[in-house]
């Protein structure tokens, strides 16, 4: 029965995302292509004086996104730290800088990664008017920079690659606001509170009393699932039945995760004038998604040693009314998306659910990956895949058109290599470095060995992907780990969308070149194969020696 309730919930998911993949992918593709503007949106192009008619250059277009989350990242660090004499503050005091700074980075970099307990630590002020106006805008950044790769593959000879002001108020106001309300009313319905009481105390079956925190939790849930952010109102995260009452509600949130990655790939089709090419990076993206979340479920389900198995899988630090195969579903497309959410505690799983947590994220995010950096993610691996094809064939590689030089697989290397150095490095420095080793294996690692070092290579390769998820068991409100980890989110944010935008002006300035015999099929089951190899050898494997460290070698135990 347990098992016949998992795999209905897929088929369920399934449907619901077939059902929405079309309409959600050609409503995007005409916001970004048409001419037109809303009056809301005139007005506040007036306001900040953008022309929405000219478009930028990518090096303009890249400027515009850096100056704008440098805004971003100095306002929610001033916000937090005059939580204290801002309305709605729950007599929260100030938050430490060094926090300050970690919570900044993570939310403006679309990482939501939470090194403190939200409930006890942050008032409505700064929820509200803080960390969910960045739910919004980080994931509208990721798109936006998304599209502009886009345009670089459908434009010829062109200097531009699109207008950033244009996308991140259209990406928005258009789709993220509506969409977003629209969910928040169905979380309402579902249980999901949203609500202005404070701390509420009850009285318990035992005589005792219990604070209970209230809040606006639906309105920062929806945009929370919706734009991949991940940042929970409470610090249980979306175990909390006050975020996530119900196995329907876990369901929903799960489709808000997945619902506008998988539809770019839509979008993209559109975009290029090829619905083919958008069908095959989903048909690579829903292939990996697939063969993860069975690894993880039959890790979950079958591994763990004979307590385990005699209980029927692996309960621990999972909710009841999720069991083993709402968990790991909801694991595998947080992990897979740069959600970060959690409705069960990945330290808890078992070393082999865990590994395959981590090796989501390795794996880059981009089966689908987040609000529009999965697909530019894939979009890098899949000219990585013509260029490799290319030198199989002895042919100048490639995709829809454009040719792939040494410019361009410059470019693209670079960008892959960022997340691998930013966890690694990170996760060797935590050891190498005598007083922060000291540090990190007294004050936050209270599971030494090889999960301690499995801790540690999760909060940085969480950090440097712009996950957000955590193996709990790690305390990383430290300074180490503050301003490391700070660090590693705005490095993995901005430094491969520079090489991205890059490759999008690149793309641009080319002419199309016309397809002949020996091109590449870039649309049919034989790139679908390679593309998937690719993603696997050319990302995950360069963790291999690490993993074989921490959470292979303690599965094998």
């Amino acid at each position: 029965m347990v098992v016949l309730f998992g795999i209905l919930q897929i088929l369920t998911l399934v449907v619901l995302l077939a059902l929405v993949y079309r309409p959600l992918g050609d409503y995007m593709a005409r916001m970004f292509t048409t001419s037109k503007d809303l009056r809301v949106e005139r007005g506040f192009y007036r306001v900040i004086g953008v022309d929405s008619d000219s478009e930028q250059s990518w090096r303009l277009y890249l400027r515009s996104v850096l100056i704008f989350s440098l805004v971003g990242v100095l306002l929610l660090y001033a916000m937090q730290r005059l939580q204290a004499v801002l309305p709605y503050s729950l007599g929260f005091p100030a938050i430490p800088e060094g926090l300050s700074f970690n919570t900044a980075a993570s939310f403006v970099a679309n990482t939501n990664w939470q090194s403190y307990s939200p409930d006890v630590t942050m008032g409505y002020a700064v929820q509200l008017g803080g960390l969910v106006v960045q739910n919004f805008l980080s994931v509208a950044v990721g798109i936006a920079v998304a599209i502009a790769l886009i345009r670089g593959l459908a434009y010829r000879k062109s200097g531009t690659v699109g207008n950033f002001w244009v996308d991140l108020t259209r990406s928005s106001l258009r789709l993220l606001l509506p969409l977003s309300f629209i969910a928040a009313i169905i979380l309402i319905a579902g249980g999901v509170i949203q609500n202005f009481n404070g701390f509420d105390s009850v009285a318990t079956i035992t005589g005792g009393s219990q604070s209970i925190p209230g809040g606006p939790v639906a309105s920062q849930e929806a945009i929370k699932m919706l734009g991949n952010n991940g940042g929970g109102f409470y610090n249980a995260n979306s175990s909390h039945p006050f975020e996530n009452p119900t196995a329907w509600t876990n369901l929903f949130e799960i489709f808000l995760m997945l619902a506008i990655p998988f539809a770019l790939t839509r979008t993209f089709g559109q975009m290029v004038g090829d619905k083919r090419q958008g069908t095959a990076i989903l048909a690579v993206m829903a292939s990996i998604f697939a063969v993860s979340l069975t690894a993880m479920t039959l890790f979950e389900t079958l591994t763990g040693g004979a307590a385990t198995r005699l209980a029927g899988g692996a309960m621990e630090g999972k909710e009841q009314r999720f069991g083993i195969w709402g968990s790991t579903l909801f694991a595998s497309t947080s992990t897979l998306t740069s959600t970060g959410a959690v409705n069960s505690m990945h330290d808890s799983f078992t070393s082999l659910g865990g590994f395959m947590a981590m090796f989501n994220m390795m794996l880059g995010e981009v089966a689908p990956g987040g609000g529009g950096s999965g697909l530019y993610g894939m979009l890098i691996l899949a000219i990585i895949a013509v260029f490799i094809a290319g030198l199989l064939v002895g042919r100048t590689p490639e995709y829809l058109g454009k040719k792939i030089g040494p410019r361009e697989i410059k470019l693209a290397s670079i960008y892959i290599l960022i997340t691998p150095t930013l966890a690694l490095a990170g996760t060797a420095l935590s050891f190498a470095i005598p007083a922060v080793r000291a540090d990190v294996l007294k004050t936050s690692i209270f599971n030494p060995g090889l999960h301690g070092l499995s801790e540690v290579l999760y909060a940085f390769t969480s950090a440097a992907n712009n996950n957000g998820s955590a193996f709990a068991g790690l305390t990383a409100n430290t300074p180490w780990f503050n301003t490391a980890l700070g660090v590693a989110m705005l490095l993995g944010r901005f430094l491969p969308i520079v090489f991205v935008l890059a490759l999008a002006g690149s793309l641009a300035a080319q002419d199309k070149i016309p397809a002949t015999a020996g091109t590449l099929p870039t649309h049919r089951p034989q790139f679908v194969g390679l593309l998937i190899g690719v993603s696997v050898l050319v990302t995950a494997l360069t963790y291999f020696p690490v993993l074989a460290l921490g959470p292979l070698a303690e599965g094998l135990h």
